[in-house]
């Protein structure tokens, strides 16, 4: 084992590395183009600010040749897909900037899908769904109706792990599970995020905020996306610890959730960040 692994396998080393990136991402402000959905704008932008990037929210097909070519990264996400969209996703991905895929509810219907595999093969940075999202691409299948939740799982991100190996494989993308444990791979390593508290899913497009800041993350960290993403999510969802301690219910959550974000320091980040480099 070289020093370089030694290294990724001590929990104290994330947690200097996810202080690094956030320091980082509060120093230079990245600008984050984001071609979101129209629930998550509000969270997705609050999150970005609050680490301390910088959001734009910009759709039109005809900005995004003077825009997109200025920004950091970009970040897409198909939540309340339509047609007029697609253009502005499909010529943002190709911009040249370093760019992360939300593939909400990617098995809801073919058109979804498609466009969904379409979007993967301009090669992301990093694909972040969570397990019935990142099954349903791996498998290119659409759901039967009989265990379809929409925008939320049927499965434990555990279920998915393979599938996002092999995903990861054939796309070049890091690919990253959302779950009681995140799990975030190259298709070779496999890195585990244990931050998070269970009352998050009950806060809407907390998902699509957390991909807005993993682009951010990639804007610093472009040469090692699965690090980057790694980050991120324990980032996020230590934030949504500390914010579950004066919180009384998802609304609240959502308040003190951005508020920690915004607050969280050097001493928190470095020895409560709970991430892995598993076997």
């Amino acid at each position: 084992m070289d020093d370089a692994a030694k290294e990724e396998r001590d929990p104290a080393w994330w947690g200097r590395r996810a202080w690094s990136l956030l320091s980082a991402v509060r120093a230079r402000a990245p600008l984050v183009q984001c071609i979101t959905n129209l629930v998550s704008m509000d969270i997705a932008a609050n999150a970005l600010l609050a680490a301390g990037a910088s959001p734009a929210m910009v759709h039109s097909l005809r900005e995004v040749p003077d825009f997109t070519p200025r920004c950091d990264a970009v970040y897409v996400n198909v939540g309340t897909l339509s047609e007029d969209w697609l253009p502005s996703m499909r010529a943002a991905a190709s911009a040249g900037r370093p760019w992360v895929l939300d593939p909400v509810a990617a098995a809801a219907s073919g058109f979804r899908m498609e466009a969904c595999l379409e979007l993967l093969a301009l090669r992301p940075a990093v694909v972040r769904g969570n397990a019935s999202e990142i099954l349903a691409l791996a498998n290119r299948s659409v759901a039967a109706s009989s265990n379809f939740k929409g925008a939320d799982s049927s499965h434990e991100s555990v279920d998915a792990l393979e599938a996002a190996k092999a995903l990861a494989l054939s796309t070049g993308s890091v690919v990253a599970v959302s779950g009681a444990v995140d799990f975030i791979t190259n298709g070779e390593q496999v890195v585990g995020a244990s931050n998070g508290v269970p009352m998050m899913q009950k806060i809407t497009a907390t998902g699509c905020a957390v991909t807005a800041l993993i682009a951010a993350f990639v804007a610093i960290e472009p040469s090692d996306a699965l690090v980057a993403a790694a980050c991120t999510l324990a980032i996020f969802g230590l934030a949504g610890e500390i914010g579950m301690e004066s919180s009384k219910g998802p609304a609240s959550l959502r308040m003190h959730l951005i508020d920690a974000l915004y607050c969280l320091d050097e001493e928190t980040v470095t020895s409560r960040v709970k991430l892995s480099l598993r076997p």
